[in-house]
């Protein structure tokens, strides 16, 4: 069988709602109507619409369905490993059902090992155009976050196994960060409290900007640790390519830092 495209370029002209469901063995698509449901997983027909990691055995047979019901499609695992949405999200079969957003939504069954499972959802909107190709426009720039001088050094210092795309990253101590600093710009006074300060402020400048992670405390959800939000801060600069790897160069020769961090 001879499949389209992938959904993430888009579906052509069709009712609202609709809703436009895709793997690597085949695709299907199901008007909005009230009650009807689509279901995935690694079984055949009659028990599952698409199938979906079918030569894994730690896929469900029926493993997810999704649902037209007060005006949305509503998804929901019910198999016994979780299916993983963007931005990290994880569902459970314990987890309550979601309803999807308009447009292109991609989610990955976890099979045996690391092996993932790709099912392509589209809900259609009054706006779909259809497949574009984009091939002769320009390329939209990242959007990226202005940083002053000494934000920029401080930021690199704390980030730089970020910028060395390090496996599992995670920011120098405020205390190595501060010999590091001193060494580098002795007349600028760094220390730990000074660090604390710079970052928060950067934390709640972008906060206010629509930046990707979060980067405030959530009261009603309590205290996180603040390494936590400095990670989330780091992370965000580095894929928005607001700190780049070139940028490693303002902490000149690493070999002559005293104490240097392994």
């Amino acid at each position: 069988m001879t499949l389209s495209a992938s959904l993430a370029r888009g579906v052509a002209p069709t009712q609202p709602g609709t809703l436009h469901v895709r793997s690597v063995t085949g695709d299907l698509s199901a008007p909005p109507r009230p009650g009807l449901t689509v279901s995935f997983g690694r079984g055949e027909k009659p028990d599952v619409d698409l199938g979906v990691g079918v030569d894994d055995l730690r896929v469900s047979r029926r493993h997810g369905e999704l649902t037209y019901r007060q005006g949305y499609w509503w998804l929901r695992n019910i198999g016994q490993q979780l299916v993983r949405l963007p931005r990290g999200r994880m569902m459970h079969l314990t987890t309550e059902p979601i309803p999807l957003a308009t447009g292109y939504t991609p989610l990955f069954v976890k099979g045996s090992g690391y092996r993932e499972h790709l099912v392509e959802l589209y809900v259609a909107s009054h706006d779909d155009q259809g497949p574009i190709s984009r091939r002769r426009a320009e390329t939209a720039r990242p959007e990226t976050w202005a940083l002053d001088d000494d934000e920029r050094l401080l930021l690199v210092v704390l980030g730089q196994r970020y910028l060395l795309y390090e496996e599992d990253p995670r920011p120098l101590t405020y205390a190595m960060a501060a010999k590091q600093l001193a060494y580098l710009r002795p007349d600028a006074r760094w220390n730990e409290r000074k660090i604390e300060y710079r970052v928060e402020a950067v934390r709640r400048r972008l906060d206010r900007t629509g930046f990707k992670y979060p980067l405030m405390h959530d009261k009603a959800q309590g205290r996180p640790a603040d390494n936590g939000l400095l990670h989330n801060l780091l992370k965000g600069l580095v894929e928005s390519t607001t700190l780049v790897p070139p940028d490693l160069d303002l902490m000149e020769d690493e070999a002559t830092w005293p104490d240097s961090a392994p």
